[in-house]
């Protein structure tokens, strides 16, 4: 499928770049019947901070149990004597079948590794590994389990952490993505460091690293972005992901100063590609997947502080359409914060903040676009 591009234009406000083209896009529908409603329907979710889809199109999510509010907390096993029937946090992992019925939960601290005092990112390896990442506080580490939640490893180690060019620990990473041909693990690394982490998927062993423009990281103080200034030389924290496509190049997302950044695999730097580039505080550049054609022709990028879902052609990283909107209706957003797809091109994205959903937008076939801004995508 060709995609003709015909003209460009700057939108107002975000400032984004969108193609106009006489090509198709995928087409996407929100499914009010997904997720299943929870077997114990005491349970209550946190602000969601990772999803992932693995081998056998089962959808995982990670979530923070501890920042539910007081008034959220009603059950007996959070206050004696109990004050209602509902609720109580779920377990931090969820492991959803395509049904969106809910198969295993698990995860919190445990003996031999160090629970994060706050999760970020969840990634299931081409082994069956469940990844998670430790954002918050003095949080340096990455963990590994088994699908059943049973520990395997904790690369990196809390309150460790010697700035963006430690070559043992982590400064509080947000996502990581595990190339199955190098058994390689890429780790966004992320709240505290300014930089991208390649390690063995096995031993742990830090195998080489970079920041922005392949450049090596500082952990220098550039304060707030600023789009009426040239962008700076480095990562602005958090750097929030680094996915590997399948032709061997690597999608940085660069939060706050609203850029994607493509890498080869060893750090070299290829190009760059600026979202919404007014868009201050949280940035505009939350997370990226691809789209499940062998080529991936299609980039689908989360931005969770304009709140949309912008569909792009990876080739040209040109925005060709986007769907979603702030709010707390079904398929609406409030910072949409991650996303995956699974086999069958269907859409997940997770929200944090006050957001704290796991949605599913179906994939609909390859239709010509209509509109670059589809709003909210309801069921017809």
């Amino acid at each position: 499928m060709g995609l003709a591009l015909a003209a460009m234009q700057m939108e107002g406000g975000g400032g984004v770049v969108r193609a106009q083209h006489n090509g198709q896009v995928p087409r996407f529908e929100y499914d009010p019947t997904w997720p299943k409603p929870f077997p114990n329907e005491t349970w209550a979710i946190g602000p969601a901070a990772g999803l992932a889809v693995d081998r056998q199109d089962h959808i995982w999510l990670v979530h923070r149990p501890g920042i539910l509010r007081m008034n959220e907390r009603f059950t007996a096993s959070e206050v004696k004597p109990p004050k209602a029937e509902c609720c109580a946090p779920a377990p931090p992992v969820l492991e959803f079948d395509q049904a969106g019925k809910l198969v295993s939960s698990w995860g919190g601290p445990g003996e031999g590794y160090d629970w994060p005092a706050s999760n970020h990112g969840i990634t299931v390896d081409h082994k069956g590994n469940v990844w998670i990442g430790a954002n918050e506080g003095n949080d340096a580490h990455v963990l590994k389990f088994t699908k059943a939640g049973k520990f395997l490893m904790q690369f990196g180690k809390p309150g460790q952490n010697r700035g963006s060019n430690d070559t043992e620990n982590f400064g509080r990473p947000a996502k990581i993505f595990v190339d199955a041909k190098a058994n390689e693990a890429y780790i966004a690394d992320g709240y505290g460091n300014k930089r991208v982490v390649v390690i063995d998927a096995d031993s742990g062993k830090f195998k080489r690293y970079w920041g922005a423009y392949g450049n090596k990281p500082e952990d220098t103080n550039f304060g707030a972005y600023d789009p009426k200034v040239p962008p700076i030389k480095q990562f602005r924290s958090p750097v929030h992901c680094a996915e590997l496509s399948n032709d061997g190049l690597v999608y940085v997302c660069d939060r706050p100063n609203d850029r994607i950044q493509v890498f080869k695999p060893d750090g070299t730097f290829v190009k760059e590609k600026f979202i919404a580039t007014n868009t201050l505080g949280d940035g505009s550049v939350w997370d990226i997947a691809f789209s499940k054609d062998p080529e991936q022709k299609f980039m689908f990028l989360a931005d969770g502080k304009n709140e949309k879902i912008y569909v792009m052609d990876r080739a040209s990283m040109e925005i060709l359409t986007s769907f979603g909107d702030g709010g707390r209706q079904p398929g609406q957003f409030f910072a949409v914060h991650s996303i995956a797809l699974d086999s069958k091109g269907n859409i997940y994205t997770v929200e944090t903040y006050e957001g704290r959903r796991l949605q599913k937008f179906t994939y609909k076939g390859i239709a010509p676009v209509t509109r670059m801004d589809q709003g909210t995508v309801w069921p017809k």
